[in-house]
C-alpha cells in the first residue's frame, strides 16, 4: 500500500469517536509523512550498508542465470553462506547446465551434495531440473505461480527466482529480511506476523531495482545479526530449531555418507549408532527409501540411480 494510499485510508475512518480523538487533517498529515521519514532512512541505511559493507564478490551474485540462482537459493536454505560457497562452485563446475543436472543420476547428485547437509534438498533439485526439461525446453519459468508448482520451490523460493533472475518486483521474506524489518520497523513488539513484514516490504522497494534491494536488504540483515540483533524469535510462527546431534537428521546424514562410499546391508546400517539409536536408524532409513533417495535390491542398500 502506497503513504498517499495509507493516508487516505486514514482520512476516512468514522467519526464517531469520543471528544478529542477525532482526527484532523494536520494529524493524517504528520502520520503520513512519519512513515515516509521512516521508509526514507530505511532505505539510505540498507543502501549506505550496502556500498561500503555489501556482498559483492558472492558467486551467485556475478551470474543471474536462473539456474544458478535456483542452485544458489536450494543450497541456502538453511545453510550459512560461508559454507555454501565451495559446494556451488564444485556442483556447477560438474553439472553445468539445468539438462546436464536431469540427465545425471541421482546417486551422483547426492554425492556431489554430501556434506552440505539436508540432501533432500539435491534430490528436490534434481526433480526441479527434470522438470524443467520436460516441461519447459530445459528453461525455468518467469511466473512465480508456475515456479511454485515445480518440485522443491517453495513461495520463498519462486520469489527469489523472480527477484535474482529476472529483476521482478515480488514481495519475500527470509530470516535476514525479517531481522532488517523487525528491528526497524517494530523495535518494541514482542510478536510481529509475515503479514505486517510484507506490507512494509510492499513500501520500501524500490520498483525496478528488486535484484540489487534484496541483496542490499540481505546484507543488512546479517550484518545486523552479527552485531548482536537476534529478532527471528519474536516472529509469529518462530519455532527453535533441533540441535543436531542426537537429531533424526544426524542419522539420515550418516546412512547417506555411508552409502556414498559403498553399498551396505541393514545390518551394517544399523552398526552406525548404538543403543537406543538404532531405533532412529531404522525410522530414518524407512524415510529415506519412502523419499526414494535410497533404494535396496537383493538386500544391499544404495544410494538411487
Amino acid at each position: 500500500m502506497s503513504i498517499e494510499r495509507s493516508a487516505d485510508r486514514i482520512s476516512k475512518r468514522p467519526e464517531s469517536r469520543p471528544a478529542g480523538r477525532v482526527p484532523n487533517s494536520r494529524a493524517v498529515a504528520l502520520r503520513a509523512n512519519s512513515l515516509f521519514n521512516t521508509t526514507s532512512h530505511f532505505r539510505k541505511a540498507v543502501w549506505a550498508h550496502y556500498q561500503k559493507q555489501g556482498r559483492h564478490d558472492l558467486p551467485w551474485r556475478k551470474n543471474y542465470d536462473a539456474y544458478h540462482v535456483l542452485v544458489s537459493e536450494i543450497m541456502l536454505q538453511q545453510t550459512q553462506v560461508e559454507r555454501v560457497i565451495p559446494f556451488y562452485k564444485n556442483f556447477l563446475k560438474k553439472f553445468r547446465t539445468v539438462r546436464v543436472l536431469a540427465h545425471a543420476p541421482l546417486s551422483e547428485v547426492l554425492k556431489s551434495w554430501q556434506g552440505l547437509g539436508y540432501n533432500r534438498r539435491a534430490k528436490m533439485l534434481h526433480l526441479a531440473a527434470e522438470e524443467s526439461v520436460l516441461n519447459y525446453s530445459g528453461e525455468l519459468p518467469k511466473q512465480v505461480q508456475e515456479l511454485e508448482t515445480m518440485p522443491g520451490i517453495g513461495p520463498y523460493t519462486a520469489r527469489a527466482l523472480a527477484a535474482f533472475a529476472y529483476n521482478q518486483d515480488v514481495v519475500m521474506i527470509e530470516t535476514n529480511i525479517r531481522t532488517a524489518i523487525i528491528h526497524h520497523f517494530y523495535p518494541k513488539r514482542k510478536k510481529v506476523s509475515d503479514t505486517e513484514i510484507e506490507k512494509i516490504l510492499v513500501q520500501v522497494l524500490p520498483k525496478g531495482k528488486a535484484r540489487e534491494w534484496y541483496s542490499a536488504l540481505m546484507d543488512y540483515g546479517a550484518h545486523l545479526k552479527r552485531s548482536g540483533v537476534k529478532l527471528n524469535a519474536r516472529h509469529a510462527r518462530y519455532i527453535k530449531q533441533q540441535k543436531f546431534i542426537g537429531s533424526k537428521r544426524e542419522a539420515r546424514g550418516a546412512i547417506v555418507r555411508l552409502l556414498t562410499q559403498q553399498t551396505a546391508s541393514r545390518g551394517e546400517i544399523l552398526k552406525l549408532f548404538t543403543g537406543n539409536r538404532r531405533y532412529q536408524i531404522l525410522e530414518a532409513l524407512r524415510t529415506l527409501l519412502g523419499e526414494n533417495i535410497v533404494q535396496c535390491k537383493a538386500g544391499r542398500y544404495s544410494l538411487t540411480d
